[in-house]
């Protein structure tokens, strides 16, 4: 019988792990993305490109500077000149109106149909004041909510003037009323609107003007700080090179500080041509306008004054005080508009000889025909027309001198606006070209 042999049994055990293979001595590791930056900064050759990045990136940032502060100015002065155009044409909006009532109020005086000359004077100024009113509109969006609600006011106005002539033609003492009415409307729904963008436009003007010396800023400041960032480039590259100039660096120092002087005294005979507009022509222009507004009012108020025929003190203080005011006025003009003084004072004579006819000699009839009268030198009907003559003349010559000045003085202005960022550039290639010089050395 053969006897079997049993095999031994097997065990298992996991194979084992993958062998990782050594790398031969002497083969370099590859570097790290980290370790080559801070390679290509480490040692004087590194310092030296950091040198470099911080003066080119202070030299572009310089050109941007210089060019937001000539924007700056350069639109400041613009805005100016726009708001100052803004502000003639309300203030011209109200010298219509109250042309227009005190057309509407004299020509009352005369009773029935009114002289067709003043009629169309007063269609005329209504029309100009409509004009203004759209123009405006289009020009300063701000105002557009304001104007809206005073066209709205003017229709009331209008037909209350409309309903007084009729009643007027008809010989029915309603008709005063009715004027009575128009002009309360006017002066007290109207022109608060025209007041309250007067002073909208005056403070935007004088915002505008305020702003044109910023500009300033941007150019000192930025260069300022860029030719301590040149300087110290220069000063440490001497110490570590032994060279005493880099001419390349030293050639964009000197570009930013020409950039400094020639732009900084534009920038300063901008702002000192703007001062000398707002001092003298722009003054100028809103006293002629409220000088203008005064007296229409006041010529309003005189005509208020026979209507009420004896009961008119109200009006006859509501003249004083416009007449004062228009006193005021011609006084800061005194030297650049001597022309309209003379009317003025003529007409304030021939109103104190209508109030002494009225009032103390009881001669109602002569004090009208001397308020509504076209004869040369004795009626004031005749005497305001040569002050709305020459007070209208003076005032367009001083508007336009604005205009012109303020528009001179940006024209005036290097276009360093545009070109500000290229001599950024331009600098900072010389900052570049300079150090590229001493960093070769070290190759």
């Amino acid at each position: 019988m053969t006897q079997t042999t049993s095999a031994p049994p097997v065990i298992w055990s996991p194979p084992p792990p993958p062998s990782v293979a050594t790398a031969p001595a002497g083969t370099p590791r590859r570097s790290r993305p980290s370790g080559a930056i801070q390679a290509w900064f480490a040692g004087t050759p590194g310092r030296m490109r950091l040198v470099l990045i911080l003066s080119a990136a202070m030299a572009v940032l310089f050109g941007l500077a210089a060019a937001q502060g000539f924007r700056e100015s350069d639109g400041a002065l613009k805005r100016a000149e726009a708001n100052t155009a803004q502000l003639v044409r309300i203030q011209g909006i109200h010298t219509n109106l109250v042309s227009a009532n005190a057309d509407a109020t004299n020509a009352f005086l005369v009773g029935g149909l009114e002289p067709p000359a003043q009629r169309q004077h007063f269609v005329d100024s209504m029309a100009q004041a409509s004009k203004l009113i759209t123009e405006a509109a289009t020009a300063q969006p701000a105002d557009q909510a304001a104007l809206g609600q005073l066209n709205t006011t003017l229709l009331t106005y209008q037909g209350l003037v409309e309903q007084a002539r009729a009643n007027n033609r008809q010989g029915l003492p309603i008709g005063s009323q009715y004027l009575k009415d128009a002009s309360a409307s006017l002066q007290e729904d109207s022109l608060p609107l025209l007041d309250a963008l007067v002073k909208a436009n005056e403070s935007r003007v004088g915002t505008e003007f305020d702003g044109i010396g910023n500009g300033s800023y941007w150019l000192i400041i930025g260069g300022l700080v860029t030719l301590l960032v040149l300087a110290y480039a220069l000063w440490w590259l001497a110490k570590r090179t032994h060279r005493y100039l880099n001419l390349p660096i030293a050639a964009a120092a000197a570009l930013v500080l020409l950039t400094m002087v020639v732009g900084g005294a534009a920038l300063s005979s901008a702002g000192s041509k703007a001062k000398d507009t707002r001092g003298h022509a722009y003054a100028d222009t809103l006293a002629l306008s409220r000088a203008r507004i005064a007296a229409y009012d006041a010529k309003s108020n005189e005509s208020l004054t026979l209507i009420a025929r004896g009961s008119g003190e109200a009006f006859q203080t509501a003249w004083t005080k416009s007449a004062a005011e228009v006193d005021k006025q011609l006084a800061i003009v005194a030297a650049t508009s001597p022309a309209v003084q003379t009317p003025w004072t003529q007409y304030k004579a021939i109103h104190a000889t209508i109030r002494d006819l009225d009032a103390k000699q009881g001669k109602w009839g002569d004090a009208v025909a001397r308020s509504v009268g076209t004869n040369t030198g004795t009626d004031a009907g005749t005497i305001f027309g040569d002050f709305d003559e020459a007070s209208a003349a003076s005032l367009g010559a001083t508007s336009t001198k604005v205009s012109t000045e303020l528009s001179d003085a940006r024209h005036g202005l290097p276009p360093i606006g545009w070109l500000g960022l290229p001599i950024g550039i331009v600098a900072a290639l010389l900052v570049a070209w300079g150090m590229s010089q001493r960093l070769g050395e070290y190759r």
